[in-house]
C-alpha cells in the first residue's frame, strides 16, 4: 500500500542535528541573558561567524582607509552600532524595545544572509526568536523569510498561523492573529486586529 501522506522537506540528518544544536544554544542564551548589552554581544558574535566566517575579536585598524569597508561591516554586525526605524517613533516603549532590539537585528540580518534562504532552518529560527520577541507565540506557527516587525512586543500569534514572505507587521498598536490565520505574501498588517 502506498501512502499519499505529504512529507515535509528536511535537511540531511547530520545537518538537522547541527541546526537543532545551534537553535537550542541560541534559545538557551536568550533565556539566560535578557539584558540588552549581553544580547547584543551574543548577536554580534553570531553575525560575525555568519557573515565573516570568523569569531569577533581583535583590534580594528581604523587608520588604513583600505580596511574601512571591512571595519564598517564588522561594526554594523553589532546591534549597539545600528539604529532601526522603530527607534525614531515617539510611541516606542524604550525599556521594552531595548531588550528586543538585538533580537530584531538578528532576525533581519539572518534573513539577509544565505542562512535565511534555508526554509527548514529559517522557520525554526524565526519561531525560536519569536518566543523571545512577541507577546505570545503559539504552536505550529510558520514565519517565512523577510517578515518585518515594528516593535515585536505588541504581536500575539495563536496556534497554526502562517505568515508568508515579505509581510510587514506594523505593531505600533497590538496585533492579534487568531489560530489558523494565513497572512499572504507581501501584505502589510496594521492594527486594529484580530485577523
Amino acid at each position: 500500500m502506498v501512502s499519499n501522506a505529504k512529507v515535509a522537506p528536511h535537511p540531511a540528518a547530520e545537518a538537522e542535528e547541527v541546526y537543532r544544536r545551534w537553535l537550542q544554544f541560541l534559545d538557551d542564551e536568550f533565556v539566560r541573558h535578557s539584558s540588552p548589552e549581553r544580547r547584543a554581544e551574543i548577536v554580534r558574535d553570531q553575525l560575525y561567524q555568519i557573515y565573516l566566517g570568523r569569531p569577533h575579536g581583535g583590534k580594528l585598524n581604523l587608520t588604513l582607509t583600505s580596511e574601512l569597508p571591512g571595519n564598517i561591516i564588522g561594526l554594523s554586525l553589532d546591534p549597539t552600532n545600528v539604529t532601526l526605524e522603530a527607534e525614531h517613533f515617539s510611541d516606542l516603549d524604550q525599556e521594552r524595545y531595548a531588550q528586543l532590539k538585538p533580537l530584531l537585528w538578528f532576525w533581519q540580518m539572518f534573513d539577509r544572509s544565505p542562512l535565511g534562504a534555508n526554509v527548514w532552518l529559517g522557520l525554526r529560527f524565526r519561531c525560536m526568536l519569536g518566543h523571545h520577541i512577541f507577546g505570545s507565540l503559539g504552536k505550529g506557527v510558520k514565519i517565512f523569510r523577510d517578515v518585518e516587525l515594528t516593535y515585536g512586543y505588541n504581536v500575539t500569534i495563536e496556534d497554526n498561523c502562517t505568515i508568508e514572505r515579505g509581510v510587514w507587521l506594523n505593531d505600533r498598536d497590538p496585533i492579534l492573529m487568531r489560530a489558523g490565520t494565513v497572512v499572504p505574501r507581501g501584505t502589510p498588517v496594521y492594527p486594529p486586529m484580530p485577523v
